[in-house]
């Protein structure tokens, strides 16, 4: 009997016991998790600052692991991720150097390699070396006006700097053609957004291409797009632009063939607010029955965009082709005559050796080259950059 009530107190001893042990458990548990979150609070504002300083940096915080910055020191890691992105940069310059380089390989034959030639043939610097130079540059598409120019600045630093020798005359003139290309105008203007780019130029010179191209580049850097084939009067002019919109992925405002121009860029305009786009580009006519009818034509959609769209940061690129040398700057003259036309686009300068050109237009129209064709690759459209340029056309290493 005293068996059974003690075995009775031990069962209920052991249970109590038991019980309290969980109890202990569960408190301990229950002062882990305070624990744990009270780690976390501070842990996430700390994420959150990172975040904030990461953003001031110019960095994108997607493509870095804000963990690593709790364990690490901040400035550090950011400056490990600087050294990056520069080196990454570095790299694609590098890469656009050399296609630039390579694209201008018939310009640099057909100038500064004969410049070369020139300056090896004489010893001493005369006037018999001035007109030698003069006859390459005129020969190379530079132009009669923008040569006497550069031929005058030469003479003028040749006498201040009472430079003798033939060969110190290269530099001499690679620094005024790097003068005269550049602008503080020569990048696109694009931002603020929204933006709009009415292309223009005459059939032929590339303008569909350029279109393409730039749609692609902006695609990349993560900007909504959209295309207008403004361009009714060329046949086909539609159906290919529409090719490079499905090529590159973006949508594109079009009418039947023959329609108004204007309504096309009405209907692109009001599009691209509806969709918020961020930036709207053009297709213009490049041929009418005559050059007053194309001029009137592009006035009219010019009233439109500046109607429609006086929010829109603006640029208005006129495109030439380089192989058609002095005709090109005709052509540019023609259409500046008509609109404002805020930078240049020379395509297919690595299909010719008279790229002398480029400084012809510079010159002689005031106007930015923005944008240059050096190839048939996507990345082959690039920023006008003048000191790369004459890096470039004279073999120097970037």
């Amino acid at each position: 009997m005293l068996k059974k009530i003690f075995d009775k107190f031990k069962k209920k001893e052991d249970q109590e016991v038991e019980q309290e042990i969980q109890e202990v458990e569960e408190k301990i548990e229950e002062d882990k998790d305070d624990e744990v979150q009270k780690n976390e609070e501070p842990e996430n504002e700390i994420k959150e600052e990172i975040k904030d300083e990461v953003e001031q940096e110019g960095l994108n915080v997607d493509e870095i692991s804000i963990d690593e910055y709790v364990e690490q020191d901040l400035e550090e890691v950011i400056e490990e991720k600087l050294e990056e992105i520069k080196e990454k940069q570095e790299e694609e310059k590098v890469g656009l150097f050399s296609r630039l380089k390579d694209g201008l390989s018939k310009t640099k034959k057909g100038i500064t390699d004969r410049v070369d030639q020139l300056l090896k043939a004489y010893v001493k610097v005369d006037e018999e070396l001035f007109e030698d130079l003069e006859e390459i540059l005129i020969t190379s598409d530079v132009g009669v006006n923008t040569t006497m120019d550069i031929v005058e600045q030469l003479r003028d630093r040749v006498k201040s700097k009472k430079i003798t020798e033939a060969i110190d005359v290269r530099d001499e003139l690679k620094e005024i053609l790097s003068d005269i290309l550049s602008d503080e105008q020569s990048n696109l203007n694009i931002e603020p957004s929204p933006a709009i780019i009415l292309v223009v130029g005459v059939n032929g010179v590339g303008k569909t291409t350029t279109i393409g191209k730039m749609a692609n580049r902006f695609k990349k850097e993560g900007k909504s797009v959209l295309l207008a084939a403004g361009d009714t009067f060329r046949a086909a002019a539609i159906d290919q632009l529409q090719v490079w919109a499905n090529r590159v992925g973006v949508d594109m405002i079009n009418h039947s063939e023959g329609s108004d121009p204007g309504a096309v860029i009405f209907d692109a305009i009001a599009a691209a607010k509806s969709r918020k786009a961020d930036v709207l580009i053009c297709d213009t006519a490049g041929r009418l029955h005559n050059k007053k009818n194309l001029m009137n034509e592009l006035g009219k959609v010019f009233k439109i965009v500046d109607r429609e769209y006086p929010q829109a940061t603006k640029e208005v690129l006129l495109v030439v082709d380089s192989t058609t040398g002095q005709n090109a700057v005709s052509q540019a003259k023609t259409f500046k005559e008509a609109a404002n036309i805020t930078g240049i686009v020379l395509t297919k300068l690595d299909g010719t050796a008279k790229g002398g050109v480029v400084l012809a237009v510079k010159s002689e129209l005031d106007v930015p080259v923005k944008l240059i064709g050096v190839g048939e690759k996507m990345e082959d459209l690039q920023d006008f950059d003048a000191k790369d340029f004459v890096k470039a056309l004279f073999g120097d290493e970037n």
